[in-house]
């Protein structure tokens, strides 16, 4: 018999319209048919009974508790349920004892912990020794990528499946089992119901909760409720979009947007701005994001990217939400239509990976300031030339490197924008060096 660990044993009462619904079988569970169709590996593994530790990976409301309380009624094993978030390590232990009695009577324990990435290392360590002797099957649940969250050591011995947002015909299905188990009985209007699935975003138990809701609040005639659209105008007021700041699906989205105006992508660019924005990410978060794509991947090519990312920036700071958010959408298309250049990003990579390798090079006495007499004495500035007395501005021949490192390049200039003529001025300077005749360190000794 499947047991919380948290609840109170013989808990009677309301139970939402999603915990009623739970599926306890395979047929009835919605969605995941990568994972659940015929054939597939872990249907199969469920249905031959042959259980292994797992992580169920995936964005809330698709059915990863449902699925471990499948696996488990499925193997005829006790499950247990622990929250990383209210557990520790007296619940732990409570759980490995049970686990171990059932297994003298001759019956397998599945432990099932939700939000397993909220376990610190020693938490997750403490699992692998009853892991490893058969004493539990591990499964556990987590929004966030386990590869980031969770220890090698327990990655190691269970196999992750990713689990998928639902689909508005997956969530239709849920929506039209939920209608049927309402009381009193209660119809919905047409279109109705694909309307809570869209605005369900793909979570199950979110459009059983605003089928409810809307229940609630719908009018009742003759012992029968009926849900209308203006019924769901009261229910869907505010946006439902999923955004969880910090975890996957945020660096998914910045990524997209990052992306988007890498690709010269302007309309796509636009889009996931607008995502960003409408699922509740902080403005000024963007506008720096923003900012750093402007010297990344546009740089010198367009240099007033920059300056108009920076604009955009502040007009979010003083004005704030709607104009702010607007100015963020001139400077995402701006960029994304700019030509595209990465060169000062990789220059700036490849001289810090230099400074970071070469250690404390010293700088040529050339280059030395000389504000004291001993200073002075020592040679520091000696033989410098002043650029601006020299032919053109520029000392040709001139080395501003530690002698160690004479010679080395790191800004490349792409062919495109602007840097096409930075490139062009730079190969005329390596030209007046090449024939300029002049020592390069003065007075080397």
């Amino acid at each position: 018999m499947a047991e919380d660990l948290f609840s109170a044993a013989g808990k009677a009462g309301y139970q939402p319209l999603a915990a009623r619904l739970r599926p306890d079988t395979l047929d009835s569970f919605a969605g995941q048919s990568h994972l659940l169709g015929p054939g597939k590996p872990l249907r199969q593994a469920i249905e031959r009974r042959q259980l292994h530790s797992m992580i169920f990976w995936g964005p809330p409301g698709v059915g990863k508790t449902t699925l471990a309380r499948i696996v488990a009624g499925a193997a005829e094993a006790h499950f247990l349920q622990l929250s990383a978030v209210l557990a520790g390590v007296r619940e732990i232990r409570e759980a490995i004892g049970q686990a171990r009695q059932h297994r003298l009577a001759g019956r397998d324990t599945v432990l099932f912990v939700d939000e397993v990435h909220r376990f610190n290392k020693s938490q997750q360590d403490a699992f692998l020794p009853h892991v490893e002797d058969g004493t539990v099957i591990f499964v556990g649940a987590t929004t966030e990528n386990p590869s980031f969250e969770l220890n090698n050591a327990l990655l190691s011995r269970a196999r992750v499946y990713k689990l998928r947002s639902l689909g508005t015909d997956d969530l239709q299905q849920v929506l039209q089992r939920g209608v049927a188990a309402l009381v009193p009985a209660t119809v919905v209007d047409s279109d109705c119901l694909r309307q809570i699935a869209e605005q369900a975003d793909g979570d199950a138990r979110r459009a059983l909760n605003l089928l409810e809701l809307a229940a609630d609040l719908a009018s009742e005639e003759h012992g029968r409720r009926r849900i209308t659209a203006g019924t769901l105008e009261e229910v869907l007021q505010a946006s439902l979009r999923r955004f969880d700041k910090g975890g996957d699906l945020f660096y998914d989205q910045i990524s997209a947007l990052h992306k988007a105006v890498r690709g010269s992508a302007p309309d796509a660019a636009v889009y996931w701005l607008c995502r960003m924005l409408d699922g509740g990410c902080d403005p000024l978060y963007l506008a720096r994001r923003i900012a750093r794509m402007a010297s990344e991947d546009i740089g010198n090519a367009d240099p007033r990217a920059l300056s108009l990312c920076l604009d955009a920036w502040q007009v979010q700071e003083r004005l704030g939400s709607p104009e702010g958010e607007l100015a963020l959408a001139q400077a995402v298309i701006y960029l994304a239509c700019a030509p595209k250049s990465n060169a000062v990003y990789s220059a700036y990579k490849a001289a810090l990976a230099e400074v970071q390798n070469q250690g404390s090079v010293e700088v040529p006495l050339h280059l030395r300031n000389a504000p004291t007499a001993l200073m002075k004495a020592e040679g520091h500035g000696d033989d410098y030339r002043y650029a601006h007395d020299e032919a053109g501005g520029y000392a040709a021949g001139e080395s501003y490197f530690p002698e160690a490192l004479s010679d080395r390049r790191y800004y490349f200039p792409v062919a495109r924008g602007l840097e096409q003529k930075i490139a062009e001025k730079l190969e005329y300077l390596r030209s007046l060096d090449e024939t300029s005749g002049r020592q390069r360190y003065p007075n080397k000794s």
